[in-house]
């Protein structure tokens, strides 16, 4: 009698009474099985928890515990603001970072990698091995370089440059004879000899100029 009432308690509960629990029992027998087969699949999972929980010694519980706080004390190191920042800068150039790093690789497949680092060596050494007298030196030759580069990068010099050049490479192209005295006479009625001469003194006079003020300078 009181089966039949948990039977009917149970089917209550399910929005069933005995008569509709056991009639959809009868139409649907396959899936009540399958049902059953997953209830005693849980039912077997949780013996073995148990087991496990229960084979566990004060010891082992201790030992995990104490794993357990130092992953998550790892954790907490881990989540600081520079590494917060580091993963947002990561995030954001990912597809840079990712053509950088094949770069990198394709250098270490070659060999190309080692070969910087060795060179990254050797001028690491280079320069502990240079003493004050010969950083002076190069400081002044690096001065004096960029004065040059400062004076080649003018447009008139620049123009100059190009201009005497250009005519070598075309008296390069032209046949030449040997020429004495009378041969250097017909020549200067040539205009463009003329011209030419012309170009030359005004550079040896700007020569000599320039030679004339460094002088005085140095007085």
């Amino acid at each position: 009698m009181a089966d039949a009432e948990s039977d009917d308690t149970g089917g209550a509960a399910l929005g069933l009474d005995h008569d509709d629990l056991e009639a959809a029992i009868e139409e649907n027998p396959e899936a009540v099985a399958a049902f059953v087969r997953r209830l005693d699949a849980v039912n077997e999972l949780l013996d073995v928890l148990a087991l496990g929980e229960s084979a566990l010694s004060d010891e082992m519980a201790r030992e995990l515990a104490s794993t357990g706080a130092t992953l998550a004390e790892s954790a907490d190191g881990l989540a600081t603001d520079e590494t917060v920042a580091l993963a947002e800068t990561v995030g954001k150039n990912g597809e840079e970072l990712g053509d950088a790093l094949e770069t990198v690789l394709e250098l270490q497949r070659g060999g190309t990698l080692d070969d910087l680092a060795e060179l990254a060596s050797v001028l690491s050494l280079l320069s502990s091995a240079l003493d004050d007298e010969m950083v002076r030196s190069l400081a002044g030759t690096g001065s004096a370089l960029g004065e040059v580069a400062q004076t080649a990068s003018d447009d008139d010099v620049r123009n100059g440059l190009e201009t005497v050049l250009g005519s070598v490479a075309a008296a390069e192209r032209q046949p030449t004879d040997q020429v004495g005295a009378v041969g250097l006479l017909k020549a200067t009625r040539d205009p463009d000899v003329q011209h030419g001469l012309g170009y030359v003194l005004a550079l040896a006079g700007a020569i000599g100029r320039a030679q004339s003020d460094d002088a005085s300078g140095s007085r």
